[in-house]
C-alpha cells in the first residue's frame, strides 16, 4: 500500500521515541523508503546505528554536517519526502514548529518544507494540558498541520496518568496509509462490500495435532489491503497465519474449515468474494479428547470426513450469492483442467490458478505465477509480487464490476 511513499521521520526528544523503531519497521515492511531525522535530545532514546539499520538509510542529526549541507540537506531532506511525520512530537518541539524556530536540523527542515505534516505528540499531561502548548497545537493546526493524538494513559513517570501518550505505531501507520489514500482520489470499489478468505485452516487430531497446509495467507491478506486500498468495506477471513492485520479491513480470525463456512456466511450478503484460503479437504471424523498415544496396539487408524466446500456453498448460493465469485486453485499438476473443472463445478466466475509444487516456492513465499482461468479462456499473468499480483487482481475486479 504504500510501495514507493518516501516518508521523512523526525524524532523528538521523548521516551517515546523508542516506538518508532517498531513505525520505521512496519513502514518498510509495506515498501516506503523512510529517511530519519534525530534531534539531539533523541539520539539519548535512539541510537543512529539502530535507526539507520532498520530505515536502511543513513540517518540526519546534525545541522552543519559538512557533507550534505554542502548539497543544503536541510532543505533536501524535505523536498524529496511525500510526507513528513514528526513523532514523538515534544512540547518544545512543537513549540519550536508553531513559532518558526528553526536552531537545530529537525526545525530547520521543518521550516523549509513544503509537503504536508503529520505531528504525533508525547508529553506529560500536565504538559499537554498547558495553556502555551493548547495555543501551539491550535497554531500548527490552522496552519495545516494534521494533528494525530495523543492517548489517554500511563506515563513513564510513576504515577503519572492521562492525556499524553503518544499512539501507537499501528494507529500512525493507519493514519499514514489514510493520508495516501485521501490523496489518491477517488476509490473504484467505494461502496462495496467484499470477503476475503486467507490462509490454511488447521483440522484436529487430538488436542496437539491438527492436519494442515504450507499457504501462509501472504496472497490473502495483500488481496485485502489492495481492496481497502480501492475503497472497499472489507472482511478478512483468516485460517491461523502469522501476519499482521491488514490496516482498514475488519479481520475474523478461525481455525477449521467448519469455522470459516460460518464465518463467510455471516459476512453475506457482499458484492464480491475472494476465496484465497487454502482450505483443508477433510478433517478426523472425531477428533480425540486426549493427546492419542503409542501403544500396543500400533499404529492409529484415522477416519476422515470431508469439510464443506466454502467456495462451491457461496458460489451456488440459492439466494445471496455475489455478483462476483473468484476462486484460487493451488494445483501440482493439470494445473488448468484442474482449473476449468473447478470454474465449472463451484459455480465461480474466476479461478486464479497456480502451480504450488515445492519447486516454484510460492506457497509461503512473496512472488506467485498465476493464471486467471475464466469460461472465455486463459490469460497468462507473468512471475510477480504477491502485492502486485493483489493489485491487478483488484484492477479486473473492478473492472468486471463495471
Amino acid at each position: 500500500m504504500l510501495a514507493d511513499k518516501r516518508i521523512l521521520l523526525v524524532i523528538g526528544g521523548g521516551i517515546a521515541a523508542y516506538k518508532c523503531l517498531d513505525l520505521i519497521r512496519r513502514l518498510r515492511e509495506r515498501g516506503a523508503t523512510v529517511r530519519v531525522v534525530l534531534t539531539p535530545a533523541a539520539k539519548e532514546f535512539v541510537t543512529p546505528l539502530v535507526v539507520g539499520t532498520l530505515s536502511e538509510n543513513p540517518v540526519a542529526s546534525e545541522l552543519f554536517d559538512l557533507t550534505s549541507e554542502q548539497e543544503i540537506g536541510h532543505i533536501r531532506l524535505s523536498r524529496e519526502s511525500d510526507l513528513v511525520v514528526v513523532a514523538p512530537a515534544t512540547a518544545d518541539l512543537i513549540a519550536k514548529m508553531a513559532n518558526g524556530l528553526g536552531n537545530d536540523l529537525a526545525t530547520s527542515l521543518l521550516l523549509a518544507n513544503d509537503k504536508p505534516v503529520i505531528v504525533v505528540p508525547a508529553m506529560n499531561p500536565r504538559m499537554w494540558a498547558h495553556p502555551a502548548t493548547r495555543r501551539n497545537v491550535a497554531r500548527l493546526a490552522a496552519d495545516g498541520v494534521r494533528i494525530l493524538g495523543p492517548a489517554a494513559g500511563k506515563m513513564a513517570e510513576r504515577g503519572e496518568e492521562g492525556l499524553g501518550r503518544m499512539v501507537e505505531p499501528m494507529e500512525i501507520l493507519a493514519a499514514i496509509e489514510a493520508f495516501f489514500a485521501e490523496a489518491e482520489g477517488p476509490k473504484p470499489l467505494a461502496g462495496k462490500r467484499v470477503v476475503v478468505t486467507a490462509g490454511p485452516t488447521h483440522e484436529p487430531i487430538d488436542p496437539v495435532r491438527y492436519i494442515a497446509n504450507r499457504s501462509s495467507g501472504k496472497q490473502g491478506f495483500a488481496l485485502a489491503a489492495a481492496l481497502v486500498k480501492a475503497g472497499a468495506e472489507v472482511t478478512l477471513i483468516a485460517g491461523p497465519v502469522a501476519l499482521a492485520d491488514p490496516v482498514g479491513a475488519r479481520v475474523v480470525r478461525v481455525v477449521t474449515a467448519c469455522e470459516m463456512l460460518a464465518a463467510v456466511e455471516a459476512t453475506l450478503p457482499v458484492d464480491v468474494a475472494v476465496m484465497a484460503a487454502a482450505v483443508a479437504d477433510w478433517r478426523v471424523d472425531a477428533a480425540a479428547a486426549e493427546k492419542i498415544k503409542k501403544g500396543p496396539g500400533g499404529t492409529p487408524t484415522l477416519a476422515f470426513v470431508e469439510n464443506p466446500d466454502i467456495l462451491a456453498t457461496v458460489g451456488r448460493h440459492p439466494a445471496l450469492r455475489p455478483q462476483l465469485v473468484v476462486g484460487f486453485a493451488a494445483e501440482t499438476e493439470n494445473l488448468i483442467a484442474n482449473a476449468r473443472g473447478k470454474l465449472e463445478r463451484k459455480g465461480a466466475d474466476v479461478i486464479v490458478a497456480n502451480d504450488v509444487s515445492p519447486k516454484t516456492g510460492i506457497m509461503g513465499g512473496d512472488r506467485n505465477t498465476v493464471r486467471i482461468v475464466e469460461a472465455s479462456g486463459v490469460t497468462d499473468w507473468p512471475d510477480l509480487p504477491k502485492d502486485e499480483v493483489a493489485a491487478q487482481l483488484v484492477a479486473m475486479i473492478v473492472e468486471k464490476l463495471g
